[in-house]
Parts: structure tokens; sequence; C-alpha cells
């Protein structure tokens, strides 16, 4: 009799341990998502092609779709809930503020996962890596940082460029006069405006504002990389629920190799803004999808 109560306990207990999370046992970022029936993308206005604004005003990107395959992931662990999904603008300055005021639940742009930011916040897998380039204006005599002895560089707000360049220029004694700009349409206008001798940002970034302004026989991206900028997309620190489901959105993207399809869609095709930016993917970059789960 003893063995016959004991089986359908065991059963009970089975079964409770295989139910979905209740919105009780939920923490962090589910937890907000469960209670509001939404959640919030941070997006980009410049940040080409990664996420960026249509002319008619919606957010679209390689971040984008990213933020978006997560927010399917955060459907499937909150029992298929149908969830709306908002836009909140932020900028190179306030998109960590943002993020950690609970004003956006995941930022979808170009951002480097580094040592110090981790501090703060945490990241998703890899998904881009890029680097600090100038970008000047054609026939300007600027080929590389060595070249900017005493001149003047635009910088984003915000932004790493800002510290390669002047470790580079204190080591090298050049003297460069750092400016900055709010976004990097801002830094941008600022270099065409005749206020700065070049933008230093990320290469993919300048590629991308060329590109969409078609301004490919006015400006040009020259010299070496200055630094090293593996991107991720960032969500609050201390939440391993949330983290759990990041993760499990970029195993599911590698093993499909999604994220192989998604890179070509924004770097090798033409952007759904008509450009086009033949952007190879690096050998660094195929390394980390590798590792990531991508099948060789």
């Amino acid at each position: 009799m003893r063995h016959s109560l004991a089986r359908p306990a065991a059963l009970l207990l089975a079964l409770v341990l295989a139910a979905p999370a209740s919105s009780q046992e939920l923490t962090g970022t589910l937890s907000k998502v469960r209670a509001s029936g939404s959640i919030t993308l941070g997006y980009r206005e410049s940040s080409i092609p990664f996420s960026y604004l249509t002319p008619g005003g919606t957010a679209i990107g390689y971040s984008i779709d990213l933020c978006k395959e997560v927010v399917d992931e955060v459907a499937n662990a909150l029992d298929g809930m149908t969830i709306a999904v908002k836009y909140q603008a932020v900028t190179s300055e306030t998109r960590i503020p943002a993020l950690i005021a609970g004003e956006i639940d995941l930022e979808c742009g170009s951002t480097t996962s580094n040592f110090e930011r981790k501090k703060l916040v945490a990241f998703s897998p890899v998904f881009f890596v890029s680097g600090t380039k100038l970008m000047v204006k054609r026939g300007a005599k600027i080929a590389s940082y060595r070249d900017l002895r005493g001149k003047t560089v635009v910088v984003t707000a915000g932004t790493t460029n800002a510290a390669a360049l002047k470790t580079l220029s204190d080591k090298q004694g050049l003297g460069i006069r750092l400016v900055t700009a709010p976004d990097h349409a801002a830094s941008f206008a600022l270099l065409k405006a005749g206020g700065a001798d070049a933008f230093a940002t990320d290469d993919a970034l300048l590629y991308g504002l060329i590109a969409t302004t078609h301004s490919v026989a006015e400006y040009e991206v020259v010299g070496d990389f200055l630094s090293y900028d593996p991107y991720g997309l960032m969500f609050r620190k201390d939440d391993p629920d949330f983290a759990a489901v990041v993760e499990r959105a970029f195993s599911r993207l590698a093993e499909s190799r999604e994220l192989v399809h998604l890179y070509d869609k924004w770097f090798q095709q033409r952007l759904p803004t008509g450009e086009r930016l033949d952007l190879p993917m690096s050998a660094e970059l195929e390394e980390f999808f590798r590792v990531e789960g991508v099948p060789d």
C-alpha cells in the first residue's frame, strides 16, 4: 500500500519540476517582461548597418534582427506568451545608464564588449569584430594616425574610440585634438563641415555611413586598426535567467547557421535602404562563430 501511494507522489513531484516557472519564480528581466507584457529594445539612430532608422523612422539592422531572435526566445521561456516589443533610442552616452535604470531591457547597437563595461552590464556572445579606423576627405593627405600630428579628430561621445586615439597621441607625441559629437551622424556632419580633419570610429560604421550617404567619391576609410572591438548585445548584469535565454538564442542561431545568414544579409547583400557594403566576414568573427556552434 505504501508503494502504491509513493508512485503518485513521485509523479506529482516530477510534474511540478517539469512545469514552466510561474511569474512568482521568475526574476530579473523575465519577471519584468511577464508582468508588463512587453520588452523594450534600445536602438541607435545611425549605427549602420547594425541599428539605424529608415527614412520612415523604423529601426532596422543586424543587431535589431539579433535582438528580435532573443525576444522570440524570451517568449518561449514564458510559455509562448505574446510580447509587445517597444523601441527607445539611445546614444553611446545614454545606453548603459538607460539599461541599468530599466528604461531599456536589451541594447541592440554596436557596443564593444570589454572588461570595463562588464563591471556594469552583461553581454551576449560576440556577433561582430571591428576596430577603430579613420574617415577622411579624399585628398586630405591623411593615410594613418601618424599624419594627424596637431590635427583635430572627432569621436562620438561615450565610445571606446577616444581612448584609442588619446593613447596613440600621447605615446607618439602627436598632439591630436579630440572633439566629441553626440552620435555618429553628428560626428560625420562635423567632418563634412570642416570642424575636424578626421572622424575616428569602428570601421564598419564608417563604411556604413559612406554607403548610405552616397559619399564614396568624397570620403575614404584609411589606416590600420587602432583598437580591437568585439561587439555584443548588452543586458543587465546579475540576471542569470535572462542570460541563459540570450545564450540559448545564440546557440540556436549558430547551430542553424542563421548567424551566418544574418551577417550576409546586412554586410554582403543590398540593405533595405538600397546600399551594399560588401564587407566579407573577418577570420576573427568566423572563429567566434565556430566556437559559438556554427558548423564547419
